[in-house]
């Protein structure tokens, strides 16, 4: 029990880091472009989060062929928005928070002994877990869903019917997510009409708002997702840090408790739609 206020101490300082955002890269930039996003938007972005790479020949000839406007790759050639050193070193800074908080989650999940952690539990993602409440009391409020050519809140008193959680863990820029986000809306709308008590989440991990909106409409998701800002709160924070590789599956029910996993292999849905279905079928 006396392992629970540490956990959360560094749950704390993780979202404390990813509170700011970041400057962009060029790999940023030019997802936001093949997202979707105009020039004018994405200069826009880059007035307060400014950037971080050299718009050199290369990232030049990058962001062309991603659909950028020559406005744009001048205004990146000049330097104006070029990130400062702090910005930068606020990057490193949540890169050495993630791997903190990491080893804290760790730590916590084997009673201090790291050196009896094997190998690969230490290498890969931990299971899903969650300090206190039901999933419920962990996305109330955090919720959206695309409706009408937007985000916008979804409802609680929905979620709050739900008994299985199917949590989804992606971006755009996963070609396997975006391929898979198609196999699991098929699932969705043949099984959800059915089952009111089972409801898919999202979680994006994608660099911009921008981008986690065209993944959601480009694809057509029916479920709803944690909005872009609440991502670093409640189980968020935790979700993102023991999720090191996308597309990732996890089933779990009302109470947390994982029931299946995808793993590192997101072609593992498969399985874990399985598992779904027994699940369903033995609640019938």
């Amino acid at each position: 029990m006396r392992r629970v206020p540490v956990l959360i101490f560094f749950l704390v300082f993780l979202c404390r880091v990813l509170a700011r955002p970041l400057p962009l890269t060029a790999k940023d930039v030019s997802l936001m472009l093949r997202s979707g996003c105009s020039s004018d938007v994405i200069l826009q972005e880059l007035a307060s989060r400014h950037f971080s790479d050299v718009c050199d020949a290369s990232v030049e000839n990058q962001l062309l062929k991603a659909g950028a406007s020559q406005a744009l790759v001048d205004a990146l050639r000049s330097g104006v928005y070029k990130s400062s050193e702090p910005e930068t070193e606020l990057a490193k800074q949540r890169l050495a928070a993630q791997e903190i908080a990491r080893a804290k989650v760790l730590e916590s999940n084997h009673g201090g002994d790291l050196q009896s952690v094997p190998a690969t539990a230490a290498s890969g993602p931990v299971p899903f877990q969650q300090s206190g409440g039901t999933i419920y009391d962990h996305l109330k409020g955090d919720l959206v869903y695309w409706h009408n050519g937007a985000l916008v809140p979804f409802d609680d008193a929905e979620l709050d019917k739900k008994k299985i959680y199917l949590l989804f863990f992606s971006a755009i820029s996963s070609k396997e997510g975006r391929e898979l986000t198609a196999t699991l809306r098929n699932y969705y709308n043949r099984v959800a009409p059915k089952h009111p008590e089972f409801e898919v989440i999202f979680f994006s991990l994608d660099r911009s708002p921008f981008a986690m909106e065209n993944y959601i409409s480009q694809t057509e998701m029916p479920w709803p997702a944690v909005a872009y800002d609440k991502r670093s709160g409640k189980a968020g924070a935790f979700a993102q840090n023991v999720i090191h590789q996308i597309p990732h599956f996890i089933l779990a029910e009302v109470s947390g408790r994982p029931l299946s996993d995808s793993g590192e292999n997101p072609a593992n849905l498969d399985k874990v739609l399985n598992d779904l279905d027994k699940i369903l079928a033995a609640g019938n």
